[in-house]
């Protein structure tokens, strides 16, 4: 079984300032990690590969800087890492990122036929959502967007039964392999890194693949010129200057809570309280 894992290096959310007067992101400082959600994609395919046997790839495309990246999933279990890497990637969108990371993966199934493709649900740092289905459309693979278990991998059958998180409940779904999943937040615990993993991380070689050895066939595909989606601006959150209000209530009737507050409410929000006039009129069926 040879399963992919597609990861972002990304710079931590915690620490991402805007500077303030040409409000762009400031990454000067800021420490990169692996971003999370795609942590859960790794350890999702080492559990597939405890149970069946293989190999996990895992890829990444980026600068030199992204290297540290790979040799942390290398250290949780992965069995071989590459780093996507050209000048003429720089200042790609997500159409244009899925474009280099499919063409890898075509890549890589043409050394050894790829089975399942994993990634992250999004990336913090663009959260769009889109490179996971961007990767499966190129390829025309079986796409399972937001799941949150994997229930079985038939490799005989060559199919896959999973389930997925969706509005108002749970689905179960199943497909044919090859196909690409896109792993929810919460769906696993990420195991710790072995001592041997992480001796054997630190030696390990990075293979760098640049446009050619990543199979690109059209270079206007890639990069800016690759790249539709335009940033007029970022900024970041507005302080608010409201102060929270203390609603007072009697403490010996806990339900007068909830009448103190519509009262506020109303009163502050006539709007609302014309709103709820309306409705109780006779007849008033909404």
């Amino acid at each position: 079984m040879h399963i992919v894992v597609c990861i972002k290096q990304v710079p931590d959310s915690t620490h991402i300032r805007v500077h303030p007067v040409t409000n762009t992101i400031m990454r000067q400082g800021v420490p990169a990690i692996i971003n999370p959600y795609d942590l859960f994609a790794i350890e999702e395919a080492l559990r597939l590969k405890d149970r069946h046997g293989g190999r996990v790839t895992v890829i990444t495309m980026g600068p030199a800087q992204a290297a540290p990246a790979l040799r942390k999933a290398l250290s949780f279990g992965c069995d071989d890492a590459i780093l996507i890497s050209d000048k003429i990637f720089s200042g790609a969108d997500t159409l244009a990122t899925s474009y280099v990371l499919a063409s890898a993966i075509k890549t890589l199934n043409a050394e050894n036929p790829v089975d399942v493709v994993f990634t992250g649900k999004q990336t913090i740092d663009g959260d769009t959502a889109q490179v996971g289905p961007g990767i499966a459309k190129r390829l025309d693979l079986e796409l399972l967007t937001y799941v949150s278990r994997i229930i079985e991998v038939d490799l005989t059958e060559r199919r896959i039964v999973v389930e997925r998180r969706a509005e108002g409940g749970v689905q179960v779904l199943q497909t044919r392999l090859p196909a690409l999943v896109t792993m929810l937040e919460g769906s696993n615990e990420l195991r710790f890194a072995t001592t041997p993993n992480m001796f054997r991380a630190a030696r390990a070689e990075i293979r760098r693949w640049d446009r050619d050895s990543a199979g690109i066939e059209d270079i206007k595909l890639v990069g800016l010129k690759g790249s539709p989606t335009i940033v007029a601006r970022v900024f970041g959150p507005t302080s608010r200057a409201e102060k929270a209000i203390q609603i007072p209530f009697d403490s010996s009737a806990p339900d007068s809570a909830g009448t103190a507050l519509l009262e506020k409410v109303l009163a502050e929000s006539p709007r609302v309280k014309k709103e709820l006039a309306y409705r109780r009129q006779p007849g008033h069926t909404d």
